[in-house]
């Protein structure tokens, strides 16, 4: 920003209300030359930044257009993806002066929510064409397939209110409800039961699109197998790839009611997002039904481009300059997948990724950028994290001690921040402390909600709380899955910003040495209780009694990819990630931690000791608000929660029951003996006050320089 901005601020006599807004104009400003190197000016100009409102803070373009018209006539508006401010230019310096003047510091309305708008002057606005995008092959779109007639009579065919499963196998999942008509889809085993048609066949409502389908040829033979799903605002389906030997190549996807984006994502970590419009139909042949993954990611917005498409030539959702992308509102979808069952083994030409061809997926690579470990940590951390969180909580109830001791030490009226929250379950320990939550997970911060903790979702490489505003904050179980030095440095300075002068913050990570001092870990200690099964795939063989704030994972009873187990390597080869053998030593510092389902675990099968399991987590989560701490015994281990959404009731194991266990990965770094240390080491204005081994972690107590 320009100083000359600040030196002006004294020259002029203003309200209180005008110096209030001013104030945080200059601070916006500068937030913007910090985190984008946007320089403003103090010279008027017809191009203005608009600080909070663009896109990925929920800004919509119409609505910012409506109120920058006023003002005066415009020649550009850019919203860039996925951030929060935009540039406007106006056709004159008056118009722009006038916005700049009447809009600073005035609140905008963007559906429920409300922002307030900070304006700059800036000397000009490039605009960088966005590169094409190459459309998975074998994707094809056909927009306004089926009349609006044929819609109401689809969805009218669709009786949700049935309660008759063997007719058409209807389904309640946590994301979605779900009806299947030929044959069911098994969420346990990702696959048909080829030999047990259902009773009900595909409506007959159906029967004129499919033959339209066949006439058109988008498909060579008649589908006999429908899955319908229909989704509120707001929810999703994870990526997946619908599973080869089930079903044969061309997939059938037909979108009624609200219109969404469907993301398609290659190996490699390419991504193309496709607006899916209503009453379009999605052909999925070749590589784009084999290989590449599709999904929809919960939320209840959408970025899409301004206008509607004016040819039915396919659209991605991120196509084209800032200059015509929006938010849309989710509605209420209903989607039609229309597949062939395969009675084949499958012989497509991607068997790296078929299950028929025995596929054993290779594992990830360790990144060699901050775009590449982005993504592995969104693929296996954020993604494992926000599937899991309602089991992962069922499993995570009593806090550490020597967490605890820390959290109780803290003077009454202390501010806390618990970057990388979870559940929530060290939020409630001191009840004499203000304790504010963040974790990357939405789904386990609407638990801190629930429980009446305060939270919000975060990433911890950027917490939107104000500089040195935190007596103390806590980091247990979170810097270890990040996948650079570079990013690991970051999480602790991040967590040091947030400290006053004199504040203290305690770090857990999970260590490379898990026998210390000949002692050996919990985790280690319970591979003798499973004797010479260590090694069995089918072992509940989560680290979850060694890990403070360790994240458990399963299979998601929602997700149609094909579980394969992922190439198992003793070291780093390559640069290609390990994965780790549970309840053993660890052998290299970056890798993949397993998840495995014990055998025969299925959907609705809990153990008849879960509900006295669930009352002594009950019991250890009302010790948690007091400062007193639980004691950590060898029986407190928790059970995994495996049928949470279903009956508690005990069944007999079916024969369908024998499939493979399915298995989650999640990336960890675990640090050896004095890294934690040599870490933080490296953040200017803060010493490592302790430091100890406890438990398999490596722990550090930070105080930042300077006196409160």
């Amino acid at each position: 920003m320009d100083p000359s901005v600040e030196n002006n601020v004294n020259g002029i006599r203003r309200s209180k209300e005008e110096k209030k807004i001013l104030k945080r104009q200059i601070k916006a400003s500068y937030t913007l030359l910090k985190h984008e190197g946007i320089t403003t000016t103090s010279q008027p100009t017809k191009n203005l930044v608009v600080a909070n409102g663009g896109l990925g803070n929920g800004v919509s373009r119409e609505e910012l257009l409506s109120a920058l018209k006023e003002m005066g006539e415009l020649e550009t508006l850019l919203m860039h993806p996925k951030k929060p401010f935009a540039f406007v230019t106006y056709r004159s310096e008056e118009s722009a002066q006038k916005a700049y003047v009447h809009l600073n510091g005035q609140k905008l309305q963007c559906g429920e929510n409300s922002v307030t708008l900070y304006l700059s002057y800036v000397h000009s606005v490039t605009c960088e064409e966005e590169a094409s995008v190459s459309l998975p092959e074998g994707l094809t779109l056909v927009e306004d397939f089926v009349s609006q007639d044929e819609e109401d009579l689809l969805l009218a065919a669709v009786d949700w209110s049935s309660t008759n499963d063997d007719v058409s196998a209807q389904k309640s999942l946590k994301h979605r409800k779900v009806k299947h008509y030929g044959f069911e889809f098994r969420y346990d085993t990702n696959n048909v039961d080829k030999d047990k048609p259902l009773a009900s066949g595909i409506p007959q409502e159906c029967l004129p699109v499919l033959e339209r389908c066949v006439k058109k040829a988008h498909i060579n033979i008649l589908p006999d197998q429908l899955t319908v799903n229909q989704y509120e605002s707001g929810q999703g389906i994870p990526p997946h790839v619908d599973t080869h030997s089930a079903f044969e190549d061309t997939l059938l996807s037909l979108s009624l009611g609200a219109r969404t984006v469907m993301e398609f994502r290659h190996p490699d970590g390419h991504l193309v997002p496709v607006v899916l419009p209503p009453r379009s139909l999605l052909v999925m042949k070749g590589e784009s039904r084999y290989l590449w993954t599709h999904g929809i990611t919960p939320r209840k917005y959408d970025m899409v481009p301004a206008c509607d498409p004016q040819s039915p030539a396919l659209k991605t959702a991120e196509v084209g300059t800032p200059s015509n992308l929006t938010l849309r509102k989710r509605g209420t979808r209903t989607s039609f997948t229309f597949r062939k069952i395969r009675h084949k083994p499958c012989d497509c030409a991607f068997p790296s990724a078929c299950d028929s061809q025995g596929a054993t997926p290779p594992p990830p690579l360790l990144p060699c950028s901050h775009a590449d470990a982005a993504l592995l940590e969104e693929e296996y951390v954020h993604r494992v994290y926000d599937a899991i969180a309602s089991h992962f909580s069922s499993t995570r109830h009593s806090p550490w001690p020597r967490v605890c001791h820390f959290l109780t030490s803290l003077p009454a009226g202390s501010v806390l921040a618990d970057v990388g929250c979870g559940n929530g379950k060290y939020l409630g320990v001191n009840p004499d402390v203000i304790s504010v939550g963040c974790d990357r997970s939405s789904a386990l911060v609407h638990i801190c909600a629930e429980r009446g903790f305060q939270a919000f979702v975060s990433d911890a490489l950027s917490v939107p709380l104000r500089t040195a505003s935190c007596d103390a904050c806590i980091s247990i179980a979170v810097i270890h899955h990040f996948s650079t030095q570079d990013r690991r440095l970051a999480a602790v300075r991040e967590l040091v910003r947030l400290l006053k002068p004199g504040g203290r913050a305690l770090i857990y990570v999970w260590a490379f040495e898990q026998e210390y001092k000949k002692q050996r870990s919990k985790y280690l200690k319970d591979q003798n209780k499973e004797g010479s099964d260590v090694h069995s795939p089918t072992k509940n063989t989560s680290e979850e009694s060694q890990e403070p704030h360790g994240k458990s994972s399963r299979h998601l009873e929602d997700d149609n990819r094909p579980v394969n187990k992922i190439q198992d390597d003793s070291k780093v080869t390559d640069g290609k990630l390990s994965v780790h053998t549970n309840r053993t030593a660890f052998n290299t510092q970056d890798l993949l931690v397993p998840w495995h389902l014990k055998e025969g675990k299925r959907r609705g099968e809990v153990e008849p000791v879960e509900t006295g399991r669930k009352d002594k987590m009950k019991d250890d989560s009302k010790k948690t608000s007091g400062k007193s701490c639980p004691t950590t015994s060898k029986d407190s281990k928790p059970i995994p929660s495996i049928g949470t959404t279903q009956s508690s009731t005990v069944k007999p194991k079916s024969e369908s029951d024998s499939s493979p266990a399915p298995v989650f990965h999640r990336y960890y770094h675990v640090f050896q003996q004095g890294e934690l240390e040599q870490l933080c080491g490296q953040v200017a204005g803060v010493e490592v006050q302790s430091s100890y081994h406890d438990q398999g972690n490596w722990c550090v107590i930070l105080e930042k320089a300077g006196t409160l």
